[in-house]
């Protein structure tokens, strides 16, 4: 698949990684809690797939389009979590999906701290690409450069907010053993 825009984002947190557990942070994620993340958060909540995989729901606006991402499961560990979502992208040039890749990871800096990257992947899908083909889009580079700069708005805002929470549910000690 073609990638549209690509964005990562680096924060540290105040603990020790081993007391982070991204898997269950995102998964047991509440509404409140998401929406404090970015003012562009509008809702959240889980689910589980036809074959059991854990799925979060996540629709946001990013630039001018709402998003509604159902977010599988595909790696789920402490340190490491990678979910994927056909995201339902909702704007003025009409409705089409896109291929979602979010991947959080955990790297122990020390033994006090730790740094959380936030990594997201938007791919062209033959839905979005049908919508530009119809609307006599060929050229994708201002859809790009558009999709790239919303994306890395987006991820720097968010990232650091979602370290804070991480953190602060670390401290309280939510993920034990």
């Amino acid at each position: 698949m073609e990638i549209l825009a690509e964005s990562t984002a680096i924060s540290v947190i105040n603990v020790p990684a081993e007391k982070i557990n991204l898997t269950e942070w995102l998964f047991t994620l509440k509404e409140e809690e998401y929406q404090a993340c970015s003012p562009a958060h509008i809702a959240c909540g889980t689910s589980i797939s036809k074959d059991g995989k854990r799925l979060s729901i996540n629709v946001e606006l990013v630039g001018d389009s709402l998003l509604v991402q159902h977010y599988m499961e595909e790696i789920g560990e402490k340190d490491h979590c990678l979910v994927y979502s056909l995201a339902d992208s909702i704007s003025s040039a009409g409705n089409a999906r896109l291929g979602v890749t979010w991947e959080l990871k955990v790297k122990k800096l020390s033994g006090t701290f730790c740094e959380l990257s936030n990594h997201v992947v938007v791919s062209l899908t033959p839905e979005f690409s049908a919508l530009l083909t119809k609307a006599n889009i060929t050229d994708l580079t201002p859809i790009k450069n558009s999709m790239q700069q919303n994306l890395e708005m987006h991820n720097k805002e968010e990232t650091p907010l979602f370290a804070n929470d991480m953190e602060a549910k670390a401290l309280a000690g939510i993920w034990t053993d």
